[in-house]
């Protein structure tokens, strides 16, 4: 190779680590001093030597990297062979004692007539080869005077030994190799050529990069996944929360309960009674209607209002809607409007469910009670409330004009809600009973008392009494028509005081009492004032009227009358007229 040294001379053996110190005169050599190798350059006295300078571990100035390399290049097992001697130096230019190297401690001093310290055994790992031999006519650079006491493994501070003949400036002629040395050289087939570089070289450098360049890509690739997970989880979140999540939505509810009811709730008796309740539609040549009835036996016969069923006139058509939807036509077997009563008789239809009648003189003010109907055609409303008042004198109809239509009930008033189209409906007690026939409400309309009005209901609802009910019914199915009490006298309607009058004797109209009539035999005359009836207040023609009809022909009744200012006591036995 160019530049490179001689042929190496035989192996020897290798010289110690470090410079050995000069004996003082006339002591042999201190312990750990080496024999100088044959073919070198003898060790070097305490002070610099102009001829020669010993050859130590780590040449001044050389980098500690060349030793190194020099012997890691040999091969295992084999010896370093002894480099060249150096040149001998000009005794015209001696070498300066350099100053020691800082941050080195100098050795001690020897003592006169004592033997130099031994130095520590040097490390058999940077054993280095022999100095290379001097080269004629070139004198070795200054370098700085070895310090007493063992040597430093470091690099010296002064410069190596220039290069010899064919040698680049700057190449180690003997290519110890430095694993931590940068390359002297570039490109293929240089002095640097075939070095590895370690941490920093070309390849370093393109490792490193591409190493930067995977972490780049991982990191892009990371965020891009964050991202898109990012928006696709949006996206799912968004549906699943709208979408009640994974699962559908189950909202939470009762379990399931037994359906029965007990038998004196709303509940109990509305599903006992409404098999037994219907709806009527009525239609005739100049009117129509809706009404509510409910059966009275398994004959068929049912009961209702006279208002429900008079818009059919003769001609008319009747049909019976039943709460299964059911529907048959159905005919009228008698009616009333003083009473404003009638019966409808069904054919052909089996199993009928016939309501249980009660008995209105037990019912007292609040009971509870429950109106079955069809409001507004809304068949099968039940509703509920209380008896607010007995007894109550009503008046209703009167749509002809010449009050034969007039109804004149005792009524039952309640405040469960009736409405136009509950007329003929049941109001039953507490055990499913009938107690009452819903006819007429009291209307904020015109403040009338009617079973047809078109206002609702403001809870002031009023209905048959059915004791009454039961004996119009009984006559209207045996007779086709009703019987009415009387007691025999022509009543002034228009009396404004307090109680009943009866009518004067005007000479035109004939006596205002029958003769032989109830009122005769029991000595009532004209002008008389009724004012109790069984030791009830009457205070009107109208509730004279009610009260009378409240009982049966034939029924005994006790009457106050005042005449001339006094007051006195009749018994009275009621009479009967037929009915329309």
């Amino acid at each position: 190779m160019g530049g490179g040294p001689g042929p190496y001379p035989a192996p020897g053996p290798a010289p110690a680590v470090g410079p050995a110190p000069s004996p003082a005169s006339g002591f042999p050599p201190a312990t750990g001093a080496v024999p100088p190798v044959p073919g070198s350059a003898p060790a070097a006295g305490p002070g610099p030597s102009p001829a020669a300078r010993p050859a130590t571990a780590v040449e001044a100035g050389a980098p500690l990297g060349a030793a190194l390399q020099t012997e890691a290049a040999s091969p295992p097992g084999m010896a370093v062979p002894p480099a060249a001697a150096p040149p001998e130096a000009s005794p015209e230019a001696p070498a300066p004692d350099p100053a020691p190297a800082p941050g080195l401690v100098p050795g001690p001093a020897h003592l006169p007539g004592s033997a130099p310290l031994p130095g520590p055994a040097p490390d058999p790992a940077l054993v280095p080869g022999p100095a290379p031999a001097p080269v004629p006519g070139l004198a070795p650079a200054p370098g700085p005077a070895p310090l007493p006491g063992p040597a430093l493994p470091g690099p010296g501070p002064g410069p190596g030994p220039g290069p010899g003949p064919g040698q680049e400036q700057g190449v180690d002629p003997w290519r110890r190799y430095d694993p931590w040395a940068a390359a002297a050289g570039g490109g293929a087939g240089g002095p640097g050529a075939g070095v590895l570089q370690v941490g920093g070289g070309a390849h370093g450098d393109g490792e490193a990069e591409r190493r930067r360049q995977a972490r780049a890509r991982l990191v892009g690739a990371a965020l891009a996944l964050a991202l898109v997970s990012g928006v696709l989880g949006g996206v799912v979140g968004a549906r699943l929360e709208r979408n009640g999540g994974l699962n559908p939505v189950r909202l939470p509810q009762a379990s399931a309960e037994p359906t029965g009811r007990p038998a004196d709730s709303v509940a109990g008796i509305a599903a006992r009674a409404l098999p037994g309740v219907v709806t009527l539609h009525v239609s005739g040549s100049d009117d129509s209607g809706t009404g509510t009835g409910f059966v009275l036996d398994g004959l068929g016969y049912i009961l209702t209002n006279n208002h429900v069923v008079e818009p059919a006139g003769g001609d008319g058509r009747i049909s019976v809607v039943f709460s299964g939807g059911q529907t048959v036509p159905a005919e009228v077997v008698g009616r009333d409007s003083g009473y404003d009563l009638a019966v409808v008789r069904v054919s052909g239809v089996k199993g009928l469910k016939p309501l249980a009648l009660g008995n209105s003189d037990n019912v007292r003010v609040g009971d509870p009670v429950v109106a079955i109907g069809a409001p507004f055609d809304l068949e099968g409303t039940v509703t509920s409330g209380i008896i607010s008042a007995r007894e109550r004198p009503i008046t209703a109809g009167g749509r002809s004009g010449d009050g034969s239509d007039v109804s004149y009930v005792d009524a039952l008033q309640t405040d469960a809600p009736i409405n136009p189209g509950n007329s003929g409906g049941p109001l039953l007690d507490t055990q499913g009973r009938v107690i009452g026939i819903n006819s007429a409400i009291r209307s904020a309309e015109d403040g009338t008392d009617s079973g047809t009005s078109g206002a609702g209901s403001i809870g002031l609802g009023f209905a048959i009494p059915i004791n009454q009910g039961r004996r119009v019914a009984e006559e209207l199915i045996n007779t086709g028509k009703a019987t009415h009490p009387v007691i025999g006298v022509t009543l002034d309607l228009d009396y404004a005081g307090d109680g009943a009058r009866v009518g004067t004797q005007d000479g035109t109209a004939g006596s205002p009492v029958t003769a032989g009539g109830p009122a005769d035999r029991a000595g009532i005359r004209a002008g008389d004032v009724i004012t109790q009836v069984d030791g009830r207040p009457v205070h009107s023609g109208e509730e004279l009227i009610v009260r009378t009809r409240a009982h049966r022909p034939g029924d005994r009744l006790s009457l106050t009358v005042e005449r001339g200012g006094r007051a006195r006591t009749l018994t009275l036995v009621l009479g009967s007229s037929g009915g329309d």
